[in-house]
């Protein structure tokens, strides 16, 4: 069983994915309402996969027979100056979540928590490959804030079928 510090952490880091899942689909919604169909599929993309992410730490929890509680979230930023704003907001976001994780691991570390130690690795390589995209994109955006259609040419170029990892952890559910 994990160490409850952890387990703590971990219930609340649920909060945070199921919480960025909600904010990039708001983000998927502004962008399809500007009519900008690959830009929203990236991120109706990232929400599902923020989704995922929740579901994986809650089956990690299941799975040791540690408490599982899903908390509320806060409500998203849904209105957008333009088109780079949402974007922005992302990349904070990420940092955050990279912070975040970094605290888990951190707790887990510390109470010799092994296991959990362990399945928060996969999540450290996650974020950095989350802070990246998420900052080239910004790039993108922000040098082609007047021509969409460059922005949706790059995305439909660069963020096509990356598929599945097969070392991610299991998802609940699934």
């Amino acid at each position: 069983m994990p160490a409850a510090r952890f387990t703590d952490q971990l219930n609340a880091q649920i909060g945070h994915e199921l919480a960025a899942h909600n904010q990039y689909l708001a983000c998927a919604v502004h962008y399809d309402a500007l009519t900008m169909p690959q830009m929203a599929a990236f991120f109706y993309a990232q929400a599902a996969e923020e989704r995922s992410h929740a579901l994986m730490m809650v089956r990690y929890l299941l799975d040791t027979d540690a408490q599982v509680a899903i908390p509320g979230v806060e409500a998203p930023v849904t209105g957008f100056a333009d088109v780079v704003a949402p974007v922005q907001l992302a990349l904070e976001q990420e940092r955050r979540v990279s912070e975040q994780i970094n605290a888990l691991l951190r707790v887990a570390r510390e109470e010799s928590d092994f296991a959990s130690e362990q399945f928060m690795q996969w999540f450290i390589k996650e974020q950095v490959e989350e802070v990246a995209t998420m900052s080239d994109l910004l790039a993108v955006v922000s040098r082609n804030v007047d021509d969409v259609e460059d922005i949706e040419e790059y995305v439909a170029r660069e963020q096509a079928g990356a598929g599945e990892d097969p070392t991610a952890p299991r998802i609940a559910g699934a």
